[in-house]
């Protein structure tokens, strides 16, 4: 599995030791920075991971801010993506197994590294359950679609790996 992963400047260590248990876990890692704490907008990182999801050249993402919650609503703005921020064992189970989310958002200011580590392990190794789920999330299609004026292909306007409009 191929996984991506930044942070905002908040999340810089928490980043560090989640890519260093990715990598001893046997994961192959795609790490979008930033490499060190200088202040930095989390959209910008948002958007890199988000748009390898979802063009398919990352499996499964992470991103990482002070709360989480910034990183998520910034991944969201792409057509394809389902991200959520996980602060708990019950969320990360339920984000896969229900929502087929696929990138995770986590709080640095939040977490101890243990937990992150924990919640990872569960989001990388839980299967969507699919059946109900899938047709939940095949409703939220046309959302997409209808954000960006149109569902679309790689690089067209509402496609993979545009961010949609607000």
């Amino acid at each position: 599995m191929y996984v991506g992963i930044a942070s905002d400047h908040r999340g810089v260590v928490l980043r560090r030791r989640l890519t260093d248990w990715l990598e001893a876990n046997g994961y192959a890692v795609w790490d979008a920075g930033p490499h060190d704490t200088a202040r930095v907008d989390y959209p910008d990182f948002a958007g890199q991971v988000a748009r390898r999801v979802a063009a398919g050249t990352l499996d499964r993402g992470v991103l990482i801010c002070g709360t989480g919650i910034g990183m998520a609503i910034a991944a969201n703005k792409w057509t394809g993506v389902r991200a959520a921020p996980v602060d708990h064992r019950r969320t990360a189970e339920m984000s896969r197994r229900h929502n087929d989310i696929n990138i995770v958002c986590y709080g640095a200011d939040l977490l101890e590294p243990e937990r992150a580590i924990e919640y990872l392990r569960i989001f990388l190794e839980t299967p969507f359950d699919g059946g109900r789920h899938a047709a939940r999330i095949a409703m939220l299609e046309p959302v997409d679609g209808h954000r960006t004026g149109e569902a679309g292909e790689v690089g067209k306007p509402g496609g993979v790996g545009r961010p949609v409009s607000s």
